[in-house]
């Protein structure tokens, strides 16, 4: 019964972050769980970081960690 409960939904919500996570490509659109909206710069797949561009600044870029990610925007899904 505890599986049901606690452990089903856990999973899922595990397996639709990483699916996420696997989806990001540079020019995305993201949102971070800070609340921030960025634009996907760079990916490094073997540290599993991101290089984020923040606002119509060019020098703004910040790397981060792709687990801080909570949503992506395509760039043609206008």
């Amino acid at each position: 019964f505890m599986y049901f409960i606690a452990i089903r939904p856990q999973k899922k919500q595990e397996k639709k972050q990483k699916a996420l996570m696997e989806s990001v490509e540079i020019g995305d659109s993201i949102l971070t769980t800070s609340g921030f909206y960025g634009m996907v710069i760079d990916i490094n797949d073997d540290q599993g970081t991101v290089i984020v561009e923040f606002g119509n600044n060019k020098n703004c870029r910040i790397p981060m960690n792709k687990t801080a990610i909570v949503q992506v925007e395509k760039p043609d899904a206008e």
